[in-house]
């Protein structure tokens, strides 16, 4: 299905009038909350094909990690055992680290490990 710029718009526009009214005690059956899947389903398909996102890298997936857990790089490089000049290897992408060291990373991190593996 082609979606035209001005169908994506005013399916945006409807979602925006709609949220306020559909609520999750209406049945899936009332016309409104058919309408707002519709309309949510055309935003999704066209987003999706304009606008795509791709995976994160290691290297965005380490930096985001650092930052929630308020760290520096120093001092992630000191509780994994490695050298801070590693961790900046890794968050410019001029290394990638090994299984030993991305497990270390996500114990340390909080990162899952399907997450660090691309899955």
């Amino acid at each position: 299905m082609d979606i035209t710029k001005e169908q994506y718009e005013y399916a945006l526009q409807r979602i925006e009038e709609l949220l306020p009214i559909v609520t999750d005690e209406m049945p899936t059956s009332d016309p409104k909350v058919i309408e707002l899947t519709l309309v949510s389903d055309i935003v999704e398909a066209y987003e999706k094909e304009h606008y795509p996102i791709g995976k994160p890298s290691i290297a965005d997936i380490i930096r985001l990690a650092i930052e929630e857990k308020g760290i520096t790089q120093r001092q992630l490089a000191k509780e994994i055992g490695i050298s801070p000049s590693r961790i900046s290897d890794y968050l410019n992408g001029r290394a990638e680290p090994t299984l030993k060291v991305a497990g270390a990373l996500c114990s340390v991190l909080g990162i899952a490990p399907a997450v660090m593996l691309g899955l």
